[in-house]
Parts: structure tokens; C-alpha cells; sequence
């Protein structure tokens, strides 16, 4: 065999394997969302679990922002009729009606988790536990609606004469005085924003190596609700299998994959797949939704070159939305106050 004839076959070997690359990380494409008339992901900020004054982003990282951010979020709440200004408790925690509400009134759009609970109601919460957000190790999934309603968000250290916050696993009075918030029914939530603002609705799954009948219930569900929504909105997920779903069953709705970058170290071979949006072919998805600290990376640059929309998450700060720019269409923010159009 000539050095020119092993040329061509390895030029030929390369095309071919930057087309398999290409297929894999492929959007849905253009001419598909154009006949389904499928909406794009509108262009406004997006407030990570919503405006909040307790939670996720408010460290000591990003305390030279976070204030003005935590007070416009107590505000919004307030203009929105929860609580008091005199209350020096949470007034808007992380994925709370509180929390939505401050960003209906502050005009942002909003990114929201939901999840099921054990009696197959649809509830808004990111995490799989309590603990962090409550102090309660037990399972979302392992507590009735009821139950949840009970037990308060980020709950204050009690003053003479406040209810008493709950220990893990006990009910909190304070759920029902109007002070303090619990984990919300998507249908409350939809009902409160009733259309003011767009959503990102994420549907929470336990892992990407696992599709069971929770995960179809949750995807039955949730797009149950959505579809008698009359506002905007799209929906998003790290399981392929979710936006699947979708594909297979409301291809009208725009839908976009949540990933990031697997840690090196990483033996997880779903992980490291789904970071490099080589699942995209299960999903073809309108937009992707990366982290922004790896929006550099060779996936998230030839996706959006492919026609993909990218979303950003999460900037906590003017820096990291200025970096985070140059590689993304759209950003979830939360730990700051976003200034002019996203």
C-alpha cells in the first residue's frame, strides 16, 4: 500500500469520525423546530431557584454582590405580600413561593427543580434530601405533600415569642403563620406566576444510569401540568432519557440538555458522556444548558456552532456573567443583581 493510499484512507477515517462527532452532539434541527412552531428560549435573566434571601449561592465567595441581591430579593418578596420587614428570618428562601414571586416582581424569568413526592404529588426542590435547605435527612421522595408543608426552608433561630423552629423530622409551626416558606406544588407555582415570566423547568432524576417508573410518573406528571399552563416556558434536564421523552411524546416543547464537564478522575462513563454532549443524539435538543465555567470546552463550542442555544449556569457575579458571555446566549444567575438585557 502506497503512503498516498494510507493518506486518503486516513483523511477519509477522520471525515468520517468528525461526522459521527457531529451527529452525536447535533441539535434538533432547524427545519423540525420550525414545523412544530417550537419556541426559543426567551431572552431574559434567569433567576436560579428563583430571587432569594436564603440558599443556594450566598457564600462568602460572593459577598461583595450578594447584599444588594439579598435585599432586592427581601423587597420583591415584600412588594409581593410575604412576610414583614421587620422579620429577620428568611423571607424568600431558595425554591419557595416567596422566592418566585420576588422574581415575578423584580421581572426576571425563572429556573425551578421539580420532583415527586411519595404520595405522586409534584413538588418544586432541587435537592434529593431536606438537609441542606431544612435540616431533615429524610428523602423528598420518602414524605407525603402534607408532610413537606410542614417543615420550614432555611428556618430562624427562634425569638421570645416566635413558633419554635422544628427539630429534623417534626412539623414547624411557622409554615403556616405566612412567615415562613416550605417546599411549593408546582401547581401553586404555576399558578402564581400565572404567565408574568418565563420558566426553566428542570425535571430532577436520580442518576443518568437510571430510568425507571418514578422517572416516566415524574415526566407524565409534570408535562400534565404544563400543558394546562398558559405562559411561557421550557424544560430542561442532565438525563437524556427526560428530553427523550419529550421528543417521543411533545415534540413541541423546546427542550434542553443540562451537563457538565466530568471531573477527570470520573468513572462514570454516563457522566463523562453526557459532559462531552455525546448523548445529544437521544435528546436533540434546542438548547444546552453548561456550566459556564466550561463553556470553552470543544462540546459546548461546536454544539452552539451546530445551532444550539447556550445557556449559562450559574454566574454569581459581573465577572463570571462578563466571561460567561462571550460563550453563552442565555444566563441563570443568582448572588447579584444583572444589569441591562441578558
Amino acid at each position: 500500500m502506497t503512503r498516498s493510499s494510507i493518506g486518503s484512507r486516513l483523511v477519509v477515517a477522520a471525515a468520517a469520525a468528525c461526522g459521527i462527532v457531529a451527529w452525536a452532539v447535533s441539535p434538533r434541527m432547524r427545519s423540525d423546530a420550525v414545523r412544530r412552531d417550537v419556541p426559543q428560549v426567551p431572552r431574559v435573566w434567569y433567576a436560579h431557584r428563583g430571587l432569594h434571601d436564603a440558599g443556594s449561592g450566598l457564600t462568602d465567595a460572593y459577598s461583595a454582590h450578594s447584599g444588594e441581591y439579598v435585599a432586592l430579593a427581601r423587597r420583591m418578596a415584600l412588594r409581593a405580600g410575604y412576610g414583614s420587614a421587620d422579620y429577620d428570618g428568611p423571607l424568600a428562601p431558595e425554591n419557595s413561593l416567596a422566592s418566585f414571586a420576588a422574581a415575578c416582581e423584580a421581572g426576571y424569568g425563572i429556573e425551578l427543580d421539580i420532583q415527586l413526592t411519595r404520595d405522586g404529588q409534584v413538588v418544586v426542590v432541587h435537592d434529593s434530601t431536606l438537609m441542606r435547605v431544612a435540616g431533615d435527612p429524610r428523602r423528598v421522595g420518602e414524605l407525603t405533600y402534607e408532610e413537606l408543608c410542614g417543615i420550614a426552608l432555611f428556618p430562624a433561630p427562634s425569638r421570645p415569642g416566635d413558633a419554635k423552629s422544628a427539630p429534623a423530622g417534626e412539623a414547624s409551626e411557622r409554615t403556616v403563620d405566612g412567615r415562613a416558606q416550605h417546599v411549593p406544588l408546582f401547581s401553586d407555582v404555576l399558578r402564581l406566576v400565572n404567565g408574568r415570566v418565563p420558566l426553566i423547568v428542570e425535571y430532577k432524576m436520580p442518576s443518568l444510569d437510571r430510568w425507571d417508573e418514578g422517572c416516566e410518573r415524574l415526566m407524565e406528571s409534570g408535562d400534565r401540568l404544563l400543558r394546562e399552563y398558559d405562559g411561557d416556558y421550557v424544560v430542561e434536564s442532565f438525563h437524556p432519557g427526560a428530553l427523550r421523552w419529550y421528543r417521543m411524546n411533545n415534540p413541541s416543547v423546546c427542550r434542553g440538555q443540562l451537563a457538565a464537564r466530568a471531573d477527570g478522575g470520573s468513572k462514570d462513563i454516563s457522566a463523562r458522556l453526557a459532559g462531552l454532549l455525546a448523548l445529544n443524539w437521544m435528546s436533540r435538543p434546542d438548547f444546552v444548558a453548561y456550566d459556564w465555567v466550561d463553556g470553552g470546552t470543544p462540546a459546548v463550542r461546536l454544539a452552539r456552532a451546530l445551532g444550539a442555544v447556550m445557556v449559562s449556569w450559574t454566574v454569581r457575579s459581573p465577572e463570571e456573567c462578563e466571561r460567561a458571555g462571550m460563550m453563552f446566549d442565555r444566563h441563570i444567575f443568582e448572588a447579584f443583581v444583572p444589569s441591562g438585557m441578558a
